[in-house]
């Protein structure tokens, strides 16, 4: 195979994860977009620099996470616009957006939760990665990882059920949450009004 070939095979089998990701970190569909360009692009003339092509998934786990901090770095010295500047640029309300608010709402809480949190659980639940991935991409210890996974589940879950109810969220759920299945959503949202 050669390296066009498996360039194009790698932006393929971990573009959506990648996206999902980068939705999960920047809660903006346009810097999500960018980010996960971005970290295709530091691939493109980095990436043979990768001895070993089976770690290429947390290679760019862990590149997508570091273009994220340092954006957020570089955003953070500049200042930002007020609403009233940009009203015209913001999208029209579409049907679309409407079929999927239940998605988006567990997207917002995992938005919500602390920082320290959120990559975490966000791969764990929505990348389907492993702790021991997780501790990689993150570059924190394994023992780390967990705590930081069950205490965002703890957060979420609060988030989530507007206070201290129990929604035994599973990491099905969420997955199916981000993939759009709407007779998941409709079960978690069903044991959610249950509980109020």
């Amino acid at each position: 195979m050669n390296s066009a070939d498996q360039f194009e095979a790698i932006v393929c089998e971990h573009y959506e994860p990648l996206f999902r990701f980068a939705m999960s970190l920047t809660r903006a569909e346009s810097d999500a977009w960018d980010l996960t360009q971005q970290t295709f692009q530091v691939w493109a003339t980095k990436g043979h620099q990768l001895g070993d092509i089976s770690k290429v998934k947390a290679w760019l786990f862990t590149t997508l996470h570091r273009e994220f901090l340092k954006a957020r770095r570089k955003h953070g010295r500049f200042s930002q616009c007020h609403l009233e500047e940009v009203a015209e640029e913001l999208p029209a309300f579409s049907v679309e957006a409407a079929e999927q608010a239940d998605c988006r709402e567990v997207l917002r809480a995992l938005a919500r939760l602390d920082g320290i949190y959120q990559a975490a659980v966000a791969l764990f639940y929505l990348d389907d990665c492993s702790y021991k991935d997780i501790a990689l991409i993150l570059d924190v210890p394994l023992g780390t990882v967990k705590s930081r996974i069950a205490r965002g589940i703890v957060q979420l879950r609060e988030i989530l059920s507007d206070g201290p109810h129990d929604l035994s969220l599973h990491r099905q759920d969420i997955s199916s949450f981000a993939a759009g299945d709407v007779s998941s959503e409709n079960a978690l949202i069903a044991s959610a009004v249950a509980l109020q």
